[in-house]
């Protein structure tokens, strides 16, 4: 499982309807609406780079009112949960 967390800068006023769509895309697992130099910030999970790629390059930068992002990449994933297992349903 590949995963990374976007950054998100978006236009005034557009923070609710941006991380609706956002949410809806296939590989988006959660948007959190944040304080501080972003406004939201994506979690990404796929089986593989290629998919977090497109999400970043085509589908995320197909919203509107997105002005800027900033995508980390995660090494390594550390949790009291198993992602692992909690993110495969369903991918037999």
């Amino acid at each position: 499982m590949v995963n990374a967390i976007v950054l998100i800068t978006v236009d005034r006023g557009r923070v609710n309807a941006v991380a609706q769509q956002l949410v809806a895309l296939d590989g988006v697992t959660e948007v959190f609406s944040v304080a501080g130099r972003y406004d939201l910030v994506a979690v990404l999970r796929s089986p593989s780079n290629e998919r977090i790629a497109d999400l970043v390059t085509s589908d995320i930068m197909a919203i509107p009112y997105i002005a800027n992002t900033e995508t980390l990449l995660a090494f390594q994933v550390f949790s009291k949960y198993d992602l692992e297992t909690m993110f495969a349903i369903g991918l037999e």
